[in-house]
């Protein structure tokens, strides 16, 4: 069965229900991953999902049991809280059987996967993403992850969340996010600090970090993308 074979709406929320929401943004972690690296990842540098879910479902818990002290502290009535993962994806034309392995492994760990054919530049995944946070939001939203680096995308909404009581984190990298980490409502984690996402340590060297014969930055994308680029 091909990627594209099953196409399904997102499940919907059961009433008194409210979704703890991580959506990570497949190829913009991909690209700021293999800035670090200077090139694609061996497996010992490639994300563990199933660390990720194990964190997503600390995260919940910690949230419910903030809720239920609110909720005793105010004599309310709680609702139950439910982590859901979610991975979006652009699919190249000819990479399905190259990407399918990895996309049944994450539907194996918990997460969902919404897939998009790679046809031009405005086949990102971006405002699927944002789509699918404004369906969660509306449905009942008690926490918001969201693993890019993409602050021209996400930071004026997701901090338009925050501000309206959603707890809202960023996942990525911090070389890349300085966009979360100057900003006084979101919070900022960066992958390498959640335990068993990486097998080994990442070879990352900052300006604040050089070794005293200095070292090599390498580029965020080739020098080719300036033909195609629209800045």
């Amino acid at each position: 069965m091909s990627i594209t074979e099953e196409i399904v709406e997102a499940p919907k929320v059961s009433p008194g229900t409210s979704r703890v929401l991580l959506v990570w943004d497949a190829p913009n972690l991909d690209m700021g991953l293999g800035a670090i690296l200077g090139g694609r990842p061996t497996a010992a540098h490639r994300p563990r999902f199933d660390a990720l879910g194990r964190w997503l479902l600390a995260r919940t818990a910690d949230l419910s049991a903030a809720q239920a002290r609110n909720n005793d502290a105010s004599d309310g009535d709680g609702t139950t809280l439910e982590p859901e993962a979610t991975v979006f994806t652009n699919i190249a034309p000819g990479s399905a059987d190259v990407v399918r392995p990895w996309v049944e492994a994450l539907r194996n760990v918990g997460f969902a996967v919404f897939a998009k054919p790679k046809i031009d530049e405005d086949s990102d995944v971006d405002v699927d993403m944002l789509d699918h946070i404004a369906l969660r939001r509306g449905e009942g939203l008690a926490g918001l992850l969201v693993a890019s680096a993409d602050g021209q995308a996400f930071r004026q909404p997701l901090e338009d969340i925050a501000r309206a009581g959603t707890p809202v984190q960023v996942l990525g990298f911090r070389e890349h996010a300085s966009w979360a980490l100057a900003s006084d409502t979101l919070e900022f984690v960066d992958l390498e600090d959640i335990p068993g996402v990486f097998r080994e340590p990442l070879p990352r060297i900052g300006l604040d970090s050089l070794p005293e014969q200095g070292a090599w930055l390498q580029p965020f994308r080739p020098l080719s993308s300036l033909l195609t680029s629209r800045v």
